[in-house]
């Protein structure tokens, strides 16, 4: 494993390059879901149903096993295994138990974060698209599972030898609005959705999942004029219009496209929930299910929620920890404009403290350093006024640690947990928690009354964050107390993720 994540051989630059070199991957397995499964192999009682099921946990050892199976029945007439079901019993047991005995097996936060995070976007897009197609395609509902799973599974690889790489796509391309076709080129040498089909290819993984890369790569015509469709109000209008072309009503309904469906909207809400490419595959998807808008977004946040509640990690970002209730929210209503996202100046000062706090060993030589790093990355995402506390080792009482954008006072605060209910919950475990004005009232109650007066406003985020196992830290901003740019949401959850993985290098290093 420490082979794979300090290789420093440059990155291939042609698309037979980047094949051989992702092939040639042994993707880590959690040590916790490797003994359930072998387990569960060894165990008379346990059906094919069952161990697929503890396998979903590790979609490493998903990719692993459909792999496995499908390369054993290359040299045959068998189709592609289209579910992990199909791919056990392909493989045997026995075949099965030896595969995971070749597998590396490590301790979870041992794991690069970046395969994690885009492991949990897979399990986010597998959970779309199960509670949105799979009731409606029942018979199909493993096919639609599994192949929603494994859409993104040419990317882990990269995000275990070069993340580096994929960080500087995400900045460039999603945050600063390059040309992604320009940026691949000097990134990769290759585009990367031709990357991706190449390996789905290699490794025949399912259908659905191939025709996805090709629908992206080949058929985008279709999909702008789905769009144009999907974005008329009247539902009888949108139907008359695929009446009027055979040929796009014929494409629209593959069941195949509920893997790309899924996937492109569990991929733009990492970025936000109202950006443009999130509304896109909202508007998609409900023309797909011929469902109002309104409907199809409340079931998507009701299925993030689901997938938060299995799958998040303290280090990790899902996007349900932004989520607003109702979906109409307090913008609107009051007529609020969010606060400007911040440029890309900013942005390359946020990225280069994150960087700081994910350095290691760790360059902080005390608390204070590192906390002031901390502070500098929340300014530069956006943020106006911001508190970071830390907690006694009772976690009993809260000290101000570092302020920004705070009277000089606020820099004195002491806060006794028993007072407010808020935070003794948030101390409880790592938690976040945001405030709007349709929620405000309820948790400022629930708030001391000092840090009421000094975040006055209706809108706010807090976040506690853990090390070894016990919470050691509260971050608390907003942006002048008026609507958040969703930008700085994301970014405040992401320095959450490098604060952590900070105070854990710091809190660990060798004397």
């Amino acid at each position: 494993m420490a082979n794979e994540t300090t290789v420093q051989t440059p990155p291939p630059t042609t698309l037979a390059g980047w094949i051989k070199r992702l092939d040639d991957v042994r993707l880590p397995v959690p040590q916790s879901s490797h003994d359930a499964v072998s387990k569960a192999i060894g165990d008379s009682r346990r059906s094919l149903r069952d161990i697929a099921e503890l396998m979903q946990d590790s979609p490493a050892l998903v990719l692993c096993v459909m792999r496995a199976a499908n390369h054993h029945a290359n040299g045959s007439l068998a189709e592609p295994a289209e579910n992990l079901e199909v791919a056990l019993n392909r493989l045997g047991l026995k075949r099965t138990a030896e595969l995971l005995g070749h597998l590396p097996s490590v301790p979870l936060n041992e794991i690069p974060v970046a395969l994690r995070q885009l492991q949990l976007v897979s399990q986010h897009a597998s959970q779309q698209a199960s509670g949105l197609f799979a009731s409606r395609l029942a018979r199909l509902w493993q096919d639609i599972h599994w192949g929603s799973l494994l859409f993104l599974s040419p990317l882990w690889p990269m995000a275990v030898v070069y993340p580096k790489l994929l960080e500087e796509w995400e900045l460039r391309v999603i945050h600063k609005g390059q040309s992604a076709c320009k940026v691949e080129q000097q990134l990769f040498g290759v585009r990367l959705l031709e990357l991706c089909l190449g390996l789905t290819e290699a490794w025949r993984l399912p259908i659905w999942v191939s025709q996805g890369y090709q629908l992206l790569l080949g058929e985008q015509r279709l999909l702008v004029k789905a769009l144009r469709i999907a974005r008329e109000e009247a539902t009888l209008s949108q139907q008359h219009k695929l009446d009027d072309d055979p040929q796009l009503r014929r494409w629209l309904n593959q069941p195949a496209n509920t893997v790309l469906l899924a996937n492109g909207m569990a991929l733009a809400a990492q970025e936000s929930w109202t950006c443009p490419h999130t509304l896109r595959w909202q508007y998609l998807t409900a023309l797909y299910l011929q469902q109002p808008l309104g409907e199809v977004q409340q079931q998507v946040h009701q299925q993030a929620a689901i997938s938060a509640r299995h799958t998040l990690n303290a280090d990790l970002w899902h996007p349900a920890l932004a989520l607003i209730w109702p979906w109409h929210g307090q913008q609107a209503h009051r007529g609020l404009l969010p606060a400007p996202p911040p440029t890309a100046e900013a942005l390359a000062v946020w990225r280069k403290r994150c960087s700081e706090l994910l350095t290691e060993p760790s360059r902080f030589a005390n608390a204070m350093h590192l906390t002031t790093c901390v502070k500098e990355a929340l300014a530069a995402s956006g943020m106006r006024r911001v508190m970071l506390l830390m907690a006694d080792r009772s976690l009993s009482t809260l000290r101000v640690h570092q302020v920004d954008g705070l009277p000089k006072e606020a820099a004195h605060l002491s806060l006794e947990v028993a007072d407010s209910t808020l935070l003794q919950r948030l101390l409880e475990k790592s938690a976040q928690v945001r405030l709007t004005p349709d929620n405000h009232a309820q948790f400022a109650a629930l708030l001391p009354a000092s840090l009421r007066r000094l975040f006055a406003g209706e809108h706010l985020l807090l976040r506690s964050l853990s090390c070894n196992g016990r919470v050691v830290m509260l971050m608390i901003a907003d942006q002048g107390g008026g609507p958040f740019s969703e930008t700085s949401v994301q970014a405040f959850g992401k320095t959450a993720q490098c604060t952590e993985k900070a105070l854990h290098s710091f809190t660990n290093r060798t004397a």
